[in-house]
């Protein structure tokens, strides 16, 4: 009995282990789908049109939240460029430099959010924005083209789903700010249905042979279907550890993606990377881990000059911005 508590506790940290998780491996089944025919762009409308349906299916008495407002269009083609990115980057390229590329959201974030959030962008922000930013040059330079850029197609896609990413996050808040009654798993639905909607526009782009998915159809529709099930209850899952664990905390506990994407890609893909994609990772993550500390420290700030009488608030003030930030993640 004595360790029910501790166990309670761990619940929402293992949750957000596990969402990291799931986004570490899902690249491995778009690639299956990839083989099977089914282009990137086709698979991230699919995947995310059987994620929407999930969602509403399941909270389906959240739908009387729903309410217009302009941001909600900005909101859902900031998702769709996320998945799109993510999944087209993952199937084409290297799979840990553009999950990296992805990541360099501490750089894109802080000018976004002082763009849209009117949020001062402080010196502290502007030198983890250049450390993310050192990590791409380290990790992008080479020494035959001389030009930190990325390489390929999937790269650019992977460095335009993080700024997407970035984005998200960002008018995810602003949402919280301008439709407060909105539930957070209808912004996940909003989300997901403006990564199939994009998809689908994009799919029109990339050609795609009828014939082997065809072949292999009932593969790709159960395929479809499970990934969708999985990433719609995958997000609904970190929400719930993200509304339970302290912000500096949970953003150190999602780096763990990075960690099993690595393993992943060298298991599945057999890529290992090299001392460059190290070094310049390692200031991304670094990047990541300060802005957690930050993040911290102006928590920190309030709750000493209110003592314990805003406790309570400050509790609630976290659990209701990070349930905010959950419905971003890419679908």
């Amino acid at each position: 009995m004595s360790q029910n508590p501790g166990l309670r506790a761990a619940w929402p940290t293992l949750a957000i282990m596990i969402g990291a998780s799931v986004w570490g491996f899902v690249w491995y089944p778009l690639r299956m789908l990839a083989a099977f025919g089914l282009t990137g762009t086709a698979s991230s409308a699919a995947t995310s049109a059987a994620g929407c349906l999930f969602v509403l299916l399941l909270r389906w008495r959240s739908i009387a939240t729903l309410r217009w407002h302009r941001v909600l269009p900005m909101l859902a083609l900031a998702a769709g460029v996320t998945n799109v990115g993510f999944v087209w980057g993952a199937i084409h390229g290297e799979v840990m430099r553009v999950l990296l590329l992805f990541y360099l959201t501490p750089a894109w974030t802080a000018l976004f959010a002082h763009v849209i959030l009117h949020e001062r962008l402080t010196g502290s922000s502007a030198a983890l924005s250049a450390l993310s930013l050192l990590g791409a040059v380290l990790m992008l330079w080479s020494p035959k083209l001389g030009v930190p850029l990325p390489a390929n197609a999937a790269e650019w896609a992977g460095l335009a789903g993080g700024m997407g990413f970035a984005m998200s996050n960002v008018l995810v808040v602003k949402t919280s700010r301008v439709l407060p009654d909105m539930k957070p798993e209808m912004r996940t639905a909003v989300i997901f249905a403006g990564a199939a909607l994009f998809g689908a526009l994009a799919s029109c782009l990339e050609p795609m042979s009828i014939a082997p998915v065809g072949e292999h159809l009932a593969r790709v529709v159960l395929l479809v279907l499970a990934l969708g099930v999985v990433l719609g209850s995958n997000n609904m899952l970190v929400q719930y550890g993200l509304a339970r664990v302290p912000a500096n905390r949970a953003s150190i506990i999602m780096l763990f993606e990075i960690v099993v994407t690595a393993l992943s890609s060298w298991l599945f893909a057999g890529e290992t990377p090299g001392p460059r994609e190290w070094a310049g990772g390692a200031c991304i993550v670094l990047a990541s881990l300060l802005s957690s500390w930050l993040h911290r420290a102006r928590e920190a700030k309030p709750h000493d000059a209110h003592v314990s009488a805003d406790a309570s608030v400050m509790t609630h003030a976290q659990a209701s911005r990070l349930d905010e930030s959950a419905g971003a993640r890419r679908p």
